[in-house]
């Protein structure tokens, strides 16, 4: 009863002292009051940057940002993402006085197991949250992505009298993002590309973690841009709402460029003792500090308590709706003029495949099971995209200055570039982790499916984008070919050895490594119709033989499958994936032509079959067989989850060599007669 009383006599007090006029300065000490209460109270977070880019946020989410809090999914809202993740409080403060479904019992709930708040943005676990950042640079790649999609079906769909793609991408970003190569690698493409409804707001304060920055940042960041092709608004006041508008509106009306708004802002503005120093960056002000803020920002109020005015202010609801439902009637108004379109439209931005898809693959699969010839996978999969392709238009490839090696150049793919935005294949340029960034961006837009290549060595450069996929549960398709030392003259810089196993701890990430054909194909199906996790798909370089024989393709995409079962049951089992399944076939003939009992598995995707049931796992993997041996030309320490402590593991536990593949292959021992003679002598030691 006090509590309200209180809160009542707060309210009254604020109605006399303010009318329904616009507010920005109030509405904008809301979002640091709120920031520095939650992070009090979790007593861990980033106070700094949430109280630093207040005013920013509160101009571009009041006057620009189209969005409806109701619906946080409409495809044709603008697209918000906070790069500078650790500055989350910002973005939960925006979204609950925006009106999104994210309440004051959330907000206190920050860092907390369970909560909708987490210590960074996460992406499908709070509602408005657009991607996942924290790892800088991250969410400005992202930020190209968006656009780039954005760009892509506009460009498709829309007509001269209607549009229905039609929005900007806004992305804050601070001094460390700009630090992160990944950031010269995104933006430098975004310029070429001529992104020009991407929009970065560039949070000049100078100061992270270590203090500032200019004993270890001293880019002239303008004009670093300006060479990338950006339309860059300097100086720009972060704490004046006219001077931030103004260069908004002068950045939306820039259609060839993307555009940097380089604000100058106070870290832990309204601090007085901890404001403009690292001390506001990375832990709570205390409450000494807090209470002094209060008084010095004007807000009289106790924490987490926003009075009504404000709430209304903020309140993006009424406003939201309408501009959806605007949208939805020229929806109608383009189905009815342009059906078919309409009808392609409304299927991709749904995320769903062609009804006929799923017969297509199944045909060209019958197909690939009657191929004779010898084939590099890398081959065999341009095959397969030239088949898929052709009636999947949401498929958008690229590769990182390896388009020739990778083969992810189909029939049916065409240049995107500033001048052709409805091409369906980019050329990267040499940037891995660029390159995939991005396409998680244009995953999270939506209505794309997008599928990069490069070696598979280079997946270090890009493993945090991969992190990221599989941490946030999107389809993006990564191509990793040259995927062993059969790749080599190139020698062991390009020889990918621990590169398999280093993929395959990732949660969520599917690491696809096919055989022939047939698996390549599967491997493709898999990765495209996986809707809720990123795939790989490793290929070889060499040419490999096709396997014979009528395999089961809904087994094949259980991610293992019994290739050869010995004349009596076996007593031994033997594993391989990709260009090692050829071997092991050879192997297994002549052990079994010797009087064993040899099954032979092919196991294209590890993370597959583990998700199937116990007793799919125990048919294919009987436990009773205890002898076993794996072979991959990788790493051997992973298998033993398979073959057990006391198996048989034959791969490459060290770096490669310059040679022929042929030379390599007898070097390490993945050839005939050395193989033979280790599984002979394990399979006698163990009888």
């Amino acid at each position: 009863m006090a509590r309200d009383l209180l809160n009542n006599e707060i309210q009254s007090k604020l109605d006399v002292k303010m009318t329904e006029r616009y507010c920005p300065k109030e509405m904008a000490a809301a979002i640091r009051a709120l920031s520095m209460d939650a992070v009090e109270r979790a007593n861990s977070g980033h106070p700094g940057a949430p109280m630093g880019m207040a005013d920013i946020a509160q101009t571009l989410w009041s006057d620009f940002l189209k969005f409806n809090p109701k619906n946080p999914k409409w495809f044709d809202r603008d697209r918000f993402i906070l790069s500078n993740g650790h500055g989350s409080m910002l973005l939960y403060s925006l979204l609950h006085l925006a009106g999104f479904d994210l309440s004051i019992d959330d907000l206190k709930a920050f860092r907390q197991l369970g909560s909708k708040t987490p210590g960074h943005p996460e992406y499908d676990e709070t509602p408005g949250v657009e991607t996942t950042t924290g790892p800088l640079g991250q969410g400005l790649a992202n930020g190209v992505g968006f656009a780039l999609a954005e760009s892509h079906l506009a460009t498709k769909f829309n007509k001269a009298d209607i549009k229905i793609v039609d929005h900007f991408t806004y992305v804050f970003a601070g001094d460390g993002c700009l630090m992160e190569g990944i950031s010269h690698e995104a933006c430098s493409l975004a310029g070429t590309l001529g992104l020009g409804k991407l929009i970065v707001f560039y949070d000049r304060n100078k100061i992270s973690i270590d203090g500032d920055v200019s004993g270890w940042f001293t880019d002239n960041t303008p004009k670093r841009f300006e060479s990338y092709g950006w339309h860059v608004v300097d100086n720009v006041d972060g704490h004046k709402h006219d001077a931030i508008s103004a260069a908004i509106d002068e950045s939306r009306k820039v259609t060839d460029q993307p555009s940097l708004i380089c604000c100058d802002t106070v870290i832990g503005f309204g601090a007085p003792n901890k404001a403009g120093s690292s001390d506001s960056h990375g832990a709570p002000l205390g409450s000494d500090e807090i209470k002094a803020t209060r008084e010095n920002i004007g807000w009289e109020h106790p924490p987490f308590f926003i009075p009504d005015q404000i709430y209304k202010a903020w309140d993006a609801t009424a406003k939201g709706q309408k501009k959806e439902e605007e949208w939805i009637a020229s929806c109608s108004d383009y189905a009815a003029k342009y059906p078919t379109e309409w009808s392609n439209f409304k299927r991709v931005a749904d995320g769903l495949l062609p009804e006929t898809w799923e017969s297509e693959v199944r045909a060209c699969y019958e197909g690939m099971l009657m191929a004779e010839d010898a084939e590099a996978t890398r081959k065999s999969s341009q095959v397969v995209l030239n088949n898929l392709a052709k009636n999947l238009p949401e498929l958008i490839g690229g590769s990182a200055d390896l388009t020739g090696s990778n083969n992810t150049f189909h029939e049916n793919s065409h240049p995107l570039s500033s001048r052709s935005r409805d091409g369906n294949y980019l050329f990267y340029g040499v940037r891995e982790f660029g390159m995939s960034a991005i396409m998680n961006g244009m995953t999270l837009h939506g209505g794309l499916i997008p599928y990069s290549g490069t070696f598979l060595v280079f997946s270090d450069y890009a493993r945090n984008a991969l992190r990221m996929a599989a941490l946030m549960r999107i389809r993006s398709i990564f191509v990793y070919t040259h995927d062993s030392i059969g790749l080599g003259e190139d020698g062991p810089t390009h020889q990918p050895v621990e590169h398999l196993s280093s993929l395959r701890i990732i949660p969520n990430l599917d690491v696809w490594r096919p055989c022939d054909k047939a698996e390549t194909t599967v491997a493709w199906y898999s990765a495209i119709k996986r809707s809720n996790g990123p795939s790989c798909i490793v290929l070889t370089r060499q040419s490999l033989p096709q396997q014979e024989g009528k395999r089961n393709f809904n087994h094949l995409d259980k991610g293992a499958y019994i290739l050869i079962e010995p004349s009596t049951p076996p007593n031994a089992l033997v594993i391989a994936t990709g260009s090692e399944v050829a071997l092991a076939k050879e192997l297994t003939a002549a052990l079994n032509l010797s009087g064993k009992a040899i099954r032979l598995v092919s196991m294209p995707c590890q993370e597959k079959f583990a998700r199937q049931s116990p007793e799919f796992q125990e048919q294919i993997l009987p436990s009773q067989i205890q002898k076993r041996i794996a072979i991959e030309a990788g790493s051997t320490v992973f298998w033993h989850k398979y073959v057990g402590k006391k198996g048989l593991v034959i791969g490459v536990d060290q770096f490669g060599a310059s040679a022929p593949a042929s030379d390599l292959f007898k070097k390490f021992g993945l050839e005939f007669q050395d193989s033979l003679l280790k599984i002979e002598d394990f399979l006698e030691d163990t009888d």
